[in-house]
């Protein structure tokens, strides 16, 4: 079965249609009769419940890996026994999870079943790219799917609830968790998050094969100083709702089921113990029903945040509008105690109860609480032969192409290639980082997915050529959670050697360099985000042969590429691609699939340069776009002596095997009134060879504002297929609702003016038309 699982070539899966995704759901557990008859369920067993029970379910405790034998014995499930426990998470499988349910809803006392969550980041046993990656692929269909298939996964076997999706803005490349979120832009990761919901949620969360989504971390988490992970964030409440709490806001207004609080402090408060964010923000203005989690042992951090003893900060939670303790049993060890010194009422502890009820009533764990997990299910639905086929038609619309000199991609289907790179053989860092059910050992990796899928037609060899760093112990540190680098101890002349030799012998140059799974993602954070000098060095070596070299490159955040970008002729971004990496690689190399991703985040020409992003806005003294352009210095401008203010690759970035043109942007009425609704089109036409897709942007300026504006914003995009020679005219529709901005005064609302409108492939290729709206 593992031999198969490697060397099958897969057909590329269809997507689901438009009409079948990219709308939200009718959730129909909202209508007025449902909450009504929840409301009344609820109430009742309230009633019933003690105090201990109460808190119980506000408790989060981790499993374990436990055997279904110890369901019972463990401490963990003496407490369940106690009713003192309202979820678990990390524990997997279809058997063990109904051994710890059936403790819950037969041997406790009121037989209230639990929840059971894990982190379904990028897919469940089938992983899909890293969510940076996911985001490249700028199509909601896609977005949509993969949560669809990894809610079905993860419910046969027994998870009903995510922690996912993780949707910071960050403009931070050191911080590693960049890869888990979808980057830098507010309209981009608004769009995907609610797929994200939409995908896990469905229409109907008790039909067994939806499950609870948590959007998260809330909030500002991607923006830590320094780029160091849960590190201090400060900022204004202006930029915080423009640019940081849309994403969560879209997941709101999608429904989600459930919000995880940040590590971080936001106006001097642990987020966790913010009752600003979790009451006034979250409930009161956004309308948010479902309940708050802490992330991992979050109230018990706030100790070391500086903000009391373990009572107090559970009650500052609590009172904050947290109603889930994740792991660190704060509120299981001292709500009690603090009810009776008047530190917390009763009324907090029964509506943070209340909300976890409601939503395993929402699950329809009450009518059936063994509806997730069926270990013959789970044996067909889980990593079966489709969702590893879809899973490889994503994560190949998810590379970008950023460079293609002489078009040495697509690779011919004949002659030899080499195939060069430290984790081109390695199958444990393909899915990335937190690919937590992944079964890493039988990813496809790029050899393998090159052998299997093009090994008859084309000689293919293989060398490390390079280790992943020259530091062995800071290679350690990378190889964490069991993703082994296989570090090869020959010295670096004889992996280079052996490299240039196989080289020599081909005729051309697979590359694959950058980052092992773990040097992103969560705790991974990096002072410098440029490939390490091993990878470099065998990069000048190669270049030396006079081999074209394609190079594909592994990161799950933005680098800082300056020092090699010149050497390939050809770069394709992959990310981490998941379990169908190796296969999905060789179809975008060989050009079965047209690479159509753009970056969902700007890549620096340097360190110096960060944060950059393509949506800031204009100082006083801005260079002149011409001196920008060339990289032009110009004292008392804003602009650097020894770099250029331009992004290595911007924001919206990526090119294709063929080559799309843009017509000038047509708008149908240049001087609006009031709520209108105006089209502003332009005809995108395929001169290229190949048929492609093209994600088409639009980006508007508002030009003058009562608080200083982006100089553009992406407020549109259409993903749209062309053949070689066919021509389309794109159309977005642009309303005042497109215009809205809070002020200063908080207001969300448009202001009458001058506005640019921009169209093209990415944020710096763009052709403008200026219109006046009045109101």
């Amino acid at each position: 079965m593992k031999k198969f699982i490697v060397i099958a070539t897969l057909a590329l899966a269809p997507v689901f249609s438009a009409q079948e995704m990219v709308t939200k759901p009718v959730q129909s557990y909202q209508t007025a009769q449902y909450q009504s008859k929840k409301k009344a369920f609820v109430d009742a067993l309230l009633a019933k419940m003690t105090l201990d029970e109460k808190i119980g379910q506000l408790n989060l405790p981790t499993s374990g890996d436990f055997t279904t034998g110890q369901a019972q014995s463990s401490d963990i499930g003496k407490k369940v026994e106690q009713g003192l426990v309202g979820g678990l998470f990390n524990i997997k499988g279809a058997d063990k999870i109904k051994a710890v349910q059936k403790v819950a809803v037969e041997k406790s006392r009121l037989k209230i079943p639990m929840i059971f969550g894990m982190d379904v980041i990028h897919g469940y046993e089938t992983t899909f790219p890293i969510p940076l990656g996911l985001a490249a692929s700028w199509d909601m269909n896609l977005v949509q799917q993969s949560a669809r298939v990894a809610a079905k996964e993860a419910a046969a076997d027994g998870i009903n609830w995510t922690f996912s999706p993780m949707v910071d803005i960050s403009r931070e490349p050191r911080w590693g968790r960049v890869s888990e979120g979808s980057g830098e832009d507010p309209y981009l990761g608004s769009e995907i998050s609610k797929n994200m919901v939409y995908g896990y949620q469905g229409k109907d969360l008790a039909n067994g094969t939806n499950i609870l989504a948590c959007v998260k971390h809330f909030a500002l988490y991607g923006a830590g100083e320094a780029g160091r992970d849960y590190n201090t964030v400060d900022m204004s409440h202006v930029r915080m709702f423009n640019e940081y709490f849309p994403p969560y806001k879209a997941a709101v207004d999608a429904g989600v089921a459930s919000v995880m609080a940040s590590f971080n402090e936001v106006d001097g408060i642990p987020a966790t113990g913010s009752r600003w964010l979790q009451t006034e923000v979250l409930r009161n203005q956004w309308k948010f029903k479902g309940f708050v989690v802490t992330d991992y042992t979050g109230i018990n951090e706030m100790v070391e945040h500086g903000m009391g003893d373990l009572q107090q900060v559970s009650a500052l939670a609590l009172k904050a509008g947290v109603d889930m303790d994740m792991v660190g049993e704060g509120f299981l060890t001292t709500l009690k105690k603090s009810l009776a010194e008047g530190k917390v009422t009763q009324a907090e502890i029964d509506m943070a109860a209340r909300r976890i009820l409601e939503a395993k009533y929402d699950l329809g764990l009450f009518d059936n609480p063994y509806k997730h997990g069926d270990a013959k299910l789970a044996a067909k639905e889980v990593y079966n032969l489709e969702n590893r086929n879809i899973a490889r038609s994503v994560a190949a619309q998810s590379m970008v192409l950023m460079k293609n000199e002489n078009q040495v991609l697509p690779l011919k289907k004949s002659g030899t290639v080499a195939v060069i790179g430290p984790l081109v053989n390695n199958s444990l860092n393909m899915a990335g980082t937190w690919s937590v059910a992944t079964k890493h050992a039988i990813s496809v990796n790029l050899m393998q997915g090159l052998q299997a899928n093009y090994g008859k037609e084309v000689k293919f060899l293989s060398a490390k050529g390079a280790n992943i760093d020259y530091d062995a112990k800071l290679e350690d540190i990378y190889a964490a959670h069991g993703k082994k680098t296989d570090r090869d101890n020959r010295s670096k002349e004889a992996l280079l050697k052996e490299a240039v030799d196989i080289a020599n012998k081909a005729d051309v140059i697979v590359l694959a360099i950058g980052e092992s799974a773990e040097m992103s993602g969560e705790s991974s954070s990096r002072t410098e985000i440029t490939i390490p000098q091993s990878q470099v060095d065998l990069l000048n070596e190669l270049k030396k042969t006079g081999k074209p070299i394609a190079m594909v490159l592994f990161t799950g955040r933005p680098l800082a590429l300056t020092n090699v970008k010149d050497a390939p002729d050809a770069i394709l971004n992959a990310w981490f691609a998941g379990s169908e990496a190796g296969n999905a690689i060789a179809d975008v190399l060989f050009g079965k699939v047209n690479p159509s991703g753009k970056l969902p985040m700007t890549f620096p020409r340097s360190l110096g340069q960060v944060p950059i992003y393509y949506n800031a806005k204009n100082t006083g003294r801005p260079l002149a776009q011409d001196k920008v352009d060339k990289c032009v210095y110009e004292r008392f401008r804003s602009n650097y002596m020894d770099e250029c203010n331009t992004p290595l690759y911007p924001f919206g970035y990526g090119l294709s095997y063929s080559k799309f043109n843009y017509s000038d942007v047509t708008v149908s009425n240049a001087n609006p009134k009031g709520n209108q609704t105006i089209q502003a089109s332009v005809t995108v036409t395929n001169s290229g060879n190949y048929d492609g897709a093209e994600v088409v942007q639009l980006y508007i300026r508002d030009m003058v504002g009562s608080i200083t504006r982006p100089v553009k914003e992406l407020k549109g995009f259409q993903k749209v297929m062309l053949k070689k020679g066919e021509s389309k005219k794109i159309t977005f529709d642009i309303t005042p609702e497109s215009l809205k901005f809070y002020n200063g005064d908080l207001k969300y609302d448009w202001e009458s003016g001058e506005f640019d409108i921009m169209i093209g492939t990415n944020s710096e290729e763009v052709k403008h038309s200026k219109i006046h709206w009045t109101k």
